[in-house]
C-alpha cells in the first residue's frame, strides 16, 4: 500500500511548484456555470474599460466616415481590438450594424475563445494557484494532525476527530493510493501522495510541527516503520497507532507510539460480548460516536474541584490522568484531586 513509485529524495527542499500533484491543498468547490459567468463578466468589464479609455481620448482617433467618435464607436473599436479581429476592407459604418456586431458577433467570438483556450488557461492557472497555496500552507501549518492511511480506519478516525471539533484544515492525509487521496481532497483535507515510511514525505506534511500523528496503515510492519520515522522527526507529538496483532504492541511502543489500538482483538471482544449482551456493544458504539448520544471526553480539573473526590462530581468520571498516567476511579490515589489533573468523563453530545 505504501510503496511509492517516485523517488522522494530532497522533497522537502524542492520548490513549491514541483510539489503540485504530491501535496494538494483543498479548494472551495464552485459550479462550472458560476466560473463561466465570472469569466464573461470580467471580459465585459475589460471591454467597457477599454471603450471608456478610447472615448476619453476620442480626439486622437479617426473614423473612416469622417464623423466624431461616439461612445458606440469607441465600444465598437474596443470590441474588434480585444477580440483580435481588427478591421480593414469590411467594416460596419452605420450605428445599427455596429450595434449588431457588438450584441451578436462579439459574444460569439468570446464564447469561441472560451471553448478554444479556456481549458488550457484553467489548467495553467490551477497549477499556479496550487503552487501559491502550497507555499503559504508550508509556512503557516502548525499544531495539526497527520493521518497516515486513508482506508476504513483512517477515514473513521478523521470522522471522529471532526466530530470532536477538529477543523478539516488541521488534518493532513498521507497515502499512496490516488483514489483514496481524491476522496480525502473531496472531503476538504490536505493530502500528500507518497510513502510515509520515508522521512522526506513526512516532512512535506509538516510533521515536525504537528501536534499528533495517527498511523492507520494496513500492515503492522509498515506501522512500526512509520512510527519510528515520525518519532525521529518529532519528539513531542502524540502518536496513535492502529495494529492488527496484539503481539506487535511492544514493537510499536518501543518505536515511539503513545497509544496503540489493536483493531482485530477489539473487534473480536465486541463480537464475543454481542453474543450475550448486545446492549453493551450498543452502548460502546454510542460512546465511540461523538455526533450523538454519549461520548468519552477529557477536561481539566476546575479550581473548585481540587481536593475533592471524582466520585462526588456531577459528571460521570471514569478515570483521572495524573502526570500522563491514567488512574481509574476507585483507586486510593485519586480520592483527592490535584491541580493539573485531567478527568476522563462521559458527556452528552448533540443529537
Amino acid at each position: 500500500m505504501f510503496g511509492d513509485p517516485r523517488s522522494s529524495a530532497g522533497l522537502n527542499a524542492s520548490p513549491d511548484y514541483s510539489l503540485v500533484g504530491l501535496l494538494r491543498i483543498p479548494a472551495a468547490q464552485t459550479s462550472p456555470w458560476i466560473s463561466l459567468t465570472r469569466r464573461v463578466l470580467f471580459a465585459t468589464a475589460l471591454l467597457f474599460t477599454a471603450a471608456t479609455v478610447v472615448y476619453i481620448g476620442r480626439d486622437g482617433y479617426r473614423d473612416v466616415t469622417g464623423g466624431e467618435l461616439s461612445y458606440l464607436d469607441a465600444l465598437y473599436y474596443s470590441t474588434v481590438s480585444l477580440s483580435t479581429t481588427g478591421y480593414g476592407d469590411i467594416a460596419p459604418v452605420t450605428p445599427t450594424a455596429r450595434l449588431a456586431n457588438i450584441i451578436v458577433i462579439t459574444p460569439l467570438r468570446i464564447l469561441f475563445l472560451i471553448v478554444l483556450v479556456g481549458t488550457t488557461l484553467s489548467v495553467l492557472t490551477e497549477r499556479s494557484r496550487q503552487a501559491f497555496k502550497i507555499q503559504r500552507w508550508r509556512h503557516t501549518v502548525r499544531n495539526h494532525t497527520v493521518v497516515v492511511g486513508y482506508g476504513t480506519k483512517g477515514r473513521t478516525a478523521i470522522d471522529a476527530m471532526i466530530g470532536d471539533g477538529i477543523k478539516q484544515s488541521d488534518i493532513v492525509v498521507v497515502d499512496t493510493d490516488h483514489i483514496a487521496l481524491e476522496a480525502a481532497a473531496s472531503a476538504g483535507l490536505v493530502t500528500v501522495h507518497g510513502s510515509a515510511t520515508k522521512s522526506d514525505v513526512l516532512r512535506l506534511t509538516g510533521v515536525q510541527r504537528a501536534a499528533a500523528v495517527v498511523v492507520a496503515t494496513n500492515r503492522d510492519d509498515t506501522a512500526v516503520l512509520v512510527t519510528l520515522t515520525a518519532r525521529e522527526l518529532n519528539k513531542s507529538a502524540k502518536i496513535v497507532v492502529a495494529i492488527r496483532e496484539a503481539e506487535n504492541t511492544h514493537l510499536v511502543r518501543q518505536s515511539g507510539a503513545d497509544s496503540v489500538v489493536v483493531s482485530s482483538e477489539t473487534a473480536g471482544r465486541l463480537l464475543g460480548i454481542a453474543t450475550t449482551t448486545p446492549t453493551v456493544v450498543e452502548m460502546m458504539e454510542d460512546l465511540l460516536t461523538p455526533e450523538q448520544g454519549f461520548a468519552v471526553a477529557e477536561r481539566e480539573v476546575e479550581p473548585g474541584e481540587v481536593g475533592g473526590s471524582p466520585r462526588h462530581l456531577s459528571d460521570i468520571v471514569l478515570g483521572v490522568v495524573r502526570a500522563g498516567e491514567l488512574i481509574r476511579v476507585g483507586e486510593p490515589a485519586v480520592d483527592a484531586l490535584d491541580s493539573g489533573d485531567k478527568l476522563l468523563y462521559i458527556r452528552r453530545t448533540g443529537k
